[in-house]
């Protein structure tokens, strides 16, 4: 038997439940957006749209938060300010990062023909949209010593 395309989604509270739904409606609207994460200052997943796995949205996240710190260092080394948003470009998808608030990102895979102007504003009204839900706090549950 085959496990549901969404058995890994992450719906553990009522705020990950809200930015799940949000991240749903997000790829729902926007046809080229493929998939719709938003990860912690420490990396993890907090809310995914419904066709990432677990799996998946953990490998974005940690993808997601490298380039989001890769280019934090960049700002900082060069004096070039804070980072608004990072763009990867792929053979076949983009791959955007924009902050979102007290360290958290929102991390959009998209179509390679996508309006990438289109996609950084739709990402644009959705972290003012739901800024409160998406200005997570670093996690305070790691065990002693790690």
């Amino acid at each position: 038997m085959t496990a549901p395309k969404d058995a890994g989604h992450i719906r553990t509270n009522k705020v990950s439940g809200e930015l799940n739904w949000l991240l749903d409606d997000l790829v729902d609207r926007v046809a080229s957006i493929r998939k719709a994460l938003v990860l912690s200052s420490d990396g993890l997943p907090t809310g995914v749209s419904k066709d990432l796995t677990r799996e998946d949205s953990e490998h974005l996240a940690a993808v997601a938060s490298g380039f989001h710190s890769l280019a934090k260092g960049v700002g900082r080394h060069f004096e070039a300010g804070s980072v608004r948003q990072t763009i990867v470009e792929l053979d076949d998808a983009f791959l955007f990062v924009t902050a979102a608030g007290d360290g958290s990102c929102l991390a959009v895979l998209s179509d390679a023909d996508s309006d990438v102007g289109q996609v950084a504003y739709e990402m644009t009204l959705l972290v003012k949209r739901v800024g409160a839900h998406l200005a997570q706090a670093p996690r305070t549950d790691l065990p002693a010593g790690g």
